[in-house]
């Protein structure tokens, strides 16, 4: 019998993950949480709250809360998969909604399933920057709020509230708030907050603080400041850090930038 099973770490209180590779039959059994997850290699076949379902590579495997179900692998070989569990007060705190239902126990969603491989990523690494962690995992409850529930989101948010939350992003000499804060300052949910202000601003908080913090760090450069202190200035991990945003937001990189300017 072959049977792997890693536990990573999350950085919030009632959500973890599992990494599984198995050939291993699980007996009918349930989980208080809501699970979604990506199967990575082989197949599986398992009861759920709607019957028998077969999920392969790339399908998405969900479950609710106290719902019944079982796992055994198609044809015998080995599979993977990884899974998100959430707490239902995580999800209704990230969503605003407390009564819900995911619809199906397989789905095929590449966008769902990409942003998945994403948050796994930055908990395989240990990605430690908290604003850009709790994006990932609200764009995940997002989606399936939006695609793969019972309910709908309410969308209450008025514009003259992102002012406020662009602001406090925009804040220097300061920790960059979390996505938790900036909700809480525009009285909306964590999930309301981010699709209303990338329908304005046409990227999440994250990455236009990080935006942000490039255009500072290119003026300080500009002025003369060193490469060192204008990523220590403007709340970049470090130099390595400044480039690849000057890079990707820009095109060039933060020495690049100095020569043209020292010599303008």
């Amino acid at each position: 019998m072959s049977h792997r099973c890693r536990w990573v770490v999350s950085p919030w209180d009632g959500v973890h993950c599992t990494d599984i590779e198995s050939d291993r039959h699980f007996g009918r059994h349930w989980h208080d949480t809501f699970g979604v997850g990506l199967v990575v290699d082989g197949a599986q076949h398992s009861a759920s709250g709607r019957g028998a379902v077969d999920a392969y590579a790339g399908d998405l495997i969900a479950t609710n809360p106290g719902e019944v179900h079982d796992g055994r692998p198609i044809g015998g070989s080995p599979r993977r998969w990884r899974m998100l569990y959430l707490a239902p007060a995580v999800m209704a705190a990230f969503t605003d909604t407390h009564d819900l239902q995911l619809t199906r126990p397989v789905m095929q969603d590449p966008q769902l399933a990409a942003s998945l491989g994403r948050l796994f990523h930055r908990l395989d690494v240990g990605d430690t920057d908290p604003l850009a962690d709790e994006e990932a995992l609200v764009t995940i409850c997002a989606r399936l709020m939006t695609r793969h529930t019972t309910t709908r989101p309410p969308c209450k948010a008025a514009d003259a509230a992102m002012d406020g939350v662009r602001d406090r992003l925009a804040a220097e000499g300061v920790p960059p708030p979390t996505l938790a804060e900036l909700a809480a300052s525009a009285g909306l949910s964590r999930f309301q907050l981010l699709r209303r202000f990338e329908k304005l601003h046409g990227v999440p908080p994250h990455a236009w603080a990080l935006l942000q913090r490039a255009e500072r760090a290119r003026g300080l450069i500009a002025r003369g400041s060193s490469l060192a202190d204008a990523a220590a200035d403007t709340g970049f991990a470090d130099q390595s850090h400044m480039t690849r945003q000057f890079n990707r937001h820009f095109g060039f990189t933060p020495g690049a930038w100095r020569q043209a300017t020292t010599h303008r």
